[in-house]
């Protein structure tokens, strides 16, 4: 025993001789060079802070930390805190010089005679020294030991580097870093957090109970826990109350009057949830904003310990009214259906993420249809169906076609030459419903026959037509891997690699994965007059002194031609109109000019639809999420897994999209369309075709093969001179290389075959309109339907 006091009194000796020990080489190098860059981290290293997440007003959206802990300045703490933790821990705190030498000794003593530690003497910098190398320094389960291990040495290094420090800093500095960093339980750290957490309170308001409470705590957060054990809480409040009297720092009647407050805690508790799932509804929108910074070059450590501010593009208003309408179509506890959508704003500049949701609650609880998982913004492996067709239009426009050219419609069943299977044969292309022959490409966007866009591919090609998705937003299609379905396994190339290699005709069709907000996307980059920006949905960062901190996004370009992407917003400005979204705009009300696309896939496992306004673009995909995805029903009620499907991207999909973007634009004014462009309004001068209607039927020959087209005839009835051309298909413009249909008269009508008995026979010229194009619905062609 008495060896062991003697070495502890020797160790208490160096330590006050630190000066001229460290001189003479009582310490190694090692251990020197470790004080030394404690001390100096201790003076000018950062704290883990927490990150906030804000939305677009700066409300705060959701807290991102590894240790809950925001900073605060010495004006920002209360007298009350300072003097109630100066009395239980410190008392001496403003006459030693960083060590307490005559309590250590006291101490050493004292724990060793007992033989355990029973006396701590640590004066408030010793122990601001160990909180540091415990959460800030250590990283490991070891480093955190090591940093309380109750050793001589472990106490040398603290006194020494207190008596550096304190050289360094004042006291009042050390005394606030020391309350930013100590732990309070509960997920508190700091006092700042300890006040929010156990009063709902700042620093600069705690009162004399409430600090006494906090600085109890400080020697164990188990045993003073105020939630588990109020009355031994309670009891050591009350001995610092005293010590503050003793002291001098209160009189008597305050004390009395603090030891007769009740505790006073929060119940519950204020705690924070950390990270995304406390973000309620935004929480799909706050895991994008992490996934972004992080692709931005942010580590997640620097987002947990960094204490940034990060202002999103959030718009609280307009997350609530999607949210609304993603669930009355879709109840959030719906089995096996998600609905989700998302908003961007259009931008020269800037494209902003105003909201993303769904109806599945963000959390963990798998069992009660909630997901933790990226549903707006990640890839759907089901597809948007027909709302692709936008890029095949894109593409024959930059080729020349206008958008008043007239596509052919082959019917039902056409065996197109690029649509085939594995064996390379053709596959029959299905339409969901009957069309004329020949559709402008405008009406051929609004009614959707898959045969006319798959004709419309042949001129394309394949692989234009997938660049041009990814050019105007469709970038996980080079970036996703391929997954093999021969095998389920992953490749090492792109979709878009692999879809234009195998040249997949059925891509126009929409069967490729797709991100609901690369979707909106796309429709933003129409309405920035071509202008591709990324979603972005950060406003702004700065760090914890609140200083900006630059974000690396990748920059805008011009995907398509300014008069390309105004032309093409109108030739989609029928789908609200006359095509396959009417039923769903009128039963909202809608009124505005817009451009929509809707899209259905193989077997109705999902469906989407794509609306733009010049202001917003939004997109909305309803699909089955389950791990074996079944047809969707969307009759009455809910949308349904089911045997057969009938959900179309005009029902749900429209209906979610017009539910949310009316009220979201209420009181906003109404904006025009852009102006088109005569160039793809006609098309070329490569795709024009002289009109021969009226010619002899050798002139008309000779003029259109001079232009370079290939001519057909046939004979029709008509009462013009025998060889005279009264038609020619297309009219107008055509494919290049198609071949130009002259309708040539034969000089005479056949008489009209006798009328039944009683019924007038109706004069010539009087004829009964043709079929007009189905408005909606239809059975789901191979690889995609409207």
């Amino acid at each position: 025993m008495l060896l062991g006091l003697c070495l502890l009194a020797g160790v208490v000796v160096a330590g006050m001789a630190f000066p001229f020990a460290a001189g003479v080489g009582l310490v190694s190098n090692d251990a020197g060079d470790s004080v030394n860059n404690t001390s100096t981290n201790l003076v000018d290293g950062p704290l883990p802070l927490r990150s906030t997440i804000t939305d677009s007003a700066g409300r705060p959206l959701a807290y991102l930390f590894d240790q809950n802990r925001t900073a605060v300045t010495a004006e920002d703490i209360s007298p009350a805190m300072k003097a109630a933790m100066v009395a239980i821990e410190d008392r001496r705190f403003y006459q030693h010089q960083g060590v307490d030498w005559q309590g250590t000794i006291r101490a050493a003593i004292a724990n060793s005679t007992s033989g355990d530690v029973v006396q701590g003497a640590s004066t408030l910098t010793q122990q601001y020294v160990k909180n540091y190398m415990l959460y800030v320094e250590a990283q490991t389960e070891a480093e955190r030991l090591k940093a309380t291990e109750q050793t001589p040495a472990r106490k040398l290094k603290e006194a020494r580097i207190a008596l550096q420090l304190e050289r360094s800093l004042s006291k009042d500095e050390i005394l606030t870093r020391y309350l930013n960093i100590v732990f309070w339980g509960n997920g508190a750290y700091g006092i700042a957090s300890a006040a929010r957490t156990y009063f709902g309170a700042t620093p600069d308001r705690l009162t004399v109970p409430q600090a006494a409470m906090l600085a109890g705590m400080v020697r164990s957060t188990t045993a003073f826990d105020p939630v588990v054990n109020p009355q031994a809480a309670l009891d050591r409040r009350n001995l610092v109350i005293a010590q503050m009297r003793d002291q001098g720092m209160i009189n008597e009647a305050q004390a009395r009057e603090a030891v007769a407050t009740p505790l006073g805690i929060a119940s519950p508790l204020n705690t924070q949830p950390n990270g995304c799932i406390g973000a309620g509804d935004a929480g799909f929108f706050c895991k994008y904003v992490v996934e972004y910074l992080t692709q931005a070059g942010f580590s997640l450590e620097q987002l947990n310990r960094g204490g940034y501010t990060v202002r999103s593009t959030l718009d609280r208003d307009a997350l609530t009214k999607m949210k609304t309408a993603l669930d009355a179509e879709v109840p959030p506890k719906q089995p096996n259906v998600a609905n989700v959508m998302s908003l961007v704003q259009p931008g020269r500049d800037k494209h902003r993420v105003i909201a993303m949701g769904s109806n599945r609650t963000f959390g963990l609880k798998a069992d009660e249809q909630e997901t933790s998982y990226g549903l707006p913004y990640q890839p759907v492996n089901l597809g948007a169906g027909s709302v692709y067709k936008i890029f095949t239009a894109a593409t024959a426009l930059e080729k020349g076609l206008g958008i008043d050219y007239e596509l052919a419609v082959p019917p039902s069943g056409y065996a197109s030459p690029i649509y085939l299977d594995g064996a390379g044969r053709p596959i029959p292309v299905q339409n969901a419903g009957t069309y004329p022959e020949r559709l402008s490409l405008t009406d051929a966007l609004a009614t959707s026959p898959n045969t006319a866009f798959i004709k419309l591919e042949e001129f394309t090609g394949v692989p234009d037509v997938v660049d041009m998705a990814v050019r105007m937003g469709m970038k996980s299609l080079a970036t996703t891997p391929f997954v093999d379905p021969a095998t389920g396994r992953r490749t090492d190339r792109s979709i878009a690699e692999v879809t234009k290699a195998q040249k997949q005709a059925s891509f126009t069709l929409g069967v490729s994965p797709t991100s609901v907000l690369e979707l909106a996307n796309v429709g933003a980059t129409l309405a920035s007059g071509g202008t591709w920006c990324p979603p972005s949905p950060i406003e702004s960062v700065t760090d914890a002194a609140d200083k900006p901190v630059p974000v690396t996004e990748a920059p805008c370009e011009q995907a398509v031609d300014p008069g390309l992407a105004n032309t093409l917003f109108t030739a989609l400005s029928r789908d609200d109109t006359s095509g396959t979204s009417a039923a769903a705009a009128s039963a909202a009300g809608w009124d505005r000019p817009m451009a929509g696309k809707t899209g259905t896939t193989q077997q109705h496992k999902s469906a989407a639809f794509v609306g733009v306004v010049p202001q917003l673009s939004g997109a909305v995909i309803t699909f089955d999420n389950s791990n074996s995805p079944k047809p969707l029903c969307d009759s009455a009620g809910a949308p349904f897994a089911c045997r057969s499907g009938n959900i179309f991207g005009g029902k749900t999909p429209a209906r979610t999209w017009f539910g949310a973007v009316k009220p979201i634009l209420a009181g906003q004014p109404v904006l025009p369309l852009p102006p088109t462009e005569e160039r793809y309004l006609q098309g070329g001068a490569e795709t024009r075709v002289p009109d021969v209607v009226g010619r002899g039927q050798n002139e008309a020959r000779t003029v259109l093969q001079r232009a370079g087209w290939q001519v057909s005839t046939r004979t029709v009835d008509n009462l013009a001179p025998r060889g005279t051309v009264v038609g020619q298909s297309p009219r107008g413009t055509a494919l290049p290389g198609e071949t130009i249909v002259l309708q040539v008269s034969s000089g005479t009508v056949p008489a009209p075959p006798p009328a039944p008995s009683g019924q007038p026979v109706p004069p010539p010229g009087d004829q009964p309109p043709a079929d007009q194009p189905p408005a909606d619905q239809g059975g789901a062609a191979v690889g995609g339907a409207p």
